[in-house]
């Protein structure tokens, strides 16, 4: 998606231009096709539009298995686990992300798993466990290199590896 200006270095969460998500949504707010729904789903979560975006992140996992493939619904579901992860429900969003990865990286779908990855890393990073966002985020640089994504995308990861690392020493040091 071309609204995300960035990543927060501290909180690692996308940068995005409120105007033009708001924008966004507004023109495809009766789109039903699943792209669709995934967008307006991401959109409202950028948004912080979370109740929204529960509902229709539900909304698109139904939708994927009824009409999806089975590399949709994994996209559905991690999309709908960082909905969870947004409203602090972090546990819920580390078993579905987890869930996603290995089923993911068992059909050796690198690209699914790494996005999955990404997320389980960001989730961790949220709820405090450095460690395991750090294992995760290096899970995600690797699998993204072997599904050759763009430096761009590789330069994401190996920043949220280094505010892990950042923040792992801190807890270390304060412990």
């Amino acid at each position: 998606m071309g609204y995300i200006k960035g990543y927060d270095s501290e909180t690692l969460r996308e940068q995005v231009d409120q105007v033009e998500c708001a924008r966004r949504l507004a023109e495809i707010e009766e789109q039903r096709s699943l792209p669709a729904l995934l967008e307006r789903v991401w959109l409202l979560k950028v948004l912080e539009r979370l109740d929204e975006a529960l509902t229709l992140a539900d909304e698109s996992v139904r939708v994927a298995r009824m009409a999806g493939t089975r590399k949709d619904v994994l996209r559905s579901r991690v999309l709908h686990a960082t909905i969870l992860q947004s409203r602090g429900a972090y546990a819920a969003a580390e078993q579905e992300l987890a869930t996603c990865a290995s089923e993911a990286e068992g059909q050796n779908w690198a690209g699914i798993a790494a996005f999955a990855y990404q997320h389980h890393g960001r989730n961790a990073y949220e709820a405090g466990d450095f460690e395991l966002a750090r294992e995760s985020f290096k899970q995600a640089l690797f699998l993204r290199r072997e599904a050759g994504a763009p430096d761009q995308e590789l330069e994401t990861v190996l920043l949220a590896i280094e505010a892990a690392e950042r923040r792992r020493s801190g807890q270390l040091v304060s412990s």
